[in-house]
């Protein structure tokens, strides 16, 4: 996980909002619309069988239309399906001096 949190950490710029992520459960002062994303995301990740209409439902509330709700979709199942195959082979990360 440490290399994902670099990726964002770089991508997010933002230390508060990295730390607030990696919270559980998530900070009360989370933004709503993140806060949506993020519960749906770890959903699927931990309990995928148990996804209904409602958790996509969520999203649509929160101000994703449909377009977004498969991105947040897609890119949620790609890392689990990355790090899965990443796990299955025991692939182990280079040394990294960028924390």
């Amino acid at each position: 996980m440490q290399h994902h949190r670099r990726g964002l950490r770089r991508l997010l710029d933002d230390e508060v909002l990295l730390t607030g992520l990696e919270s559980d459960p998530l900070p009360v002062d989370f933004p709503p619309r993140l806060r949506a994303m993020i519960a749906y995301a770890r959903k699927l990740t931990r309990e995928p069988a148990a996804m209904e209409r409602s958790d996509v439902e969520s999203l649509e509330n929160a101000g994703f239309d449909h377009g977004a709700v498969l991105a947040i979709a897609e890119v949620t199942a790609y890392y689990a399906y990355v790090n899965r195959i990443a796990d299955g082979l025991g692939v182990e990360l280079e040394a990294d001096s960028v924390d």
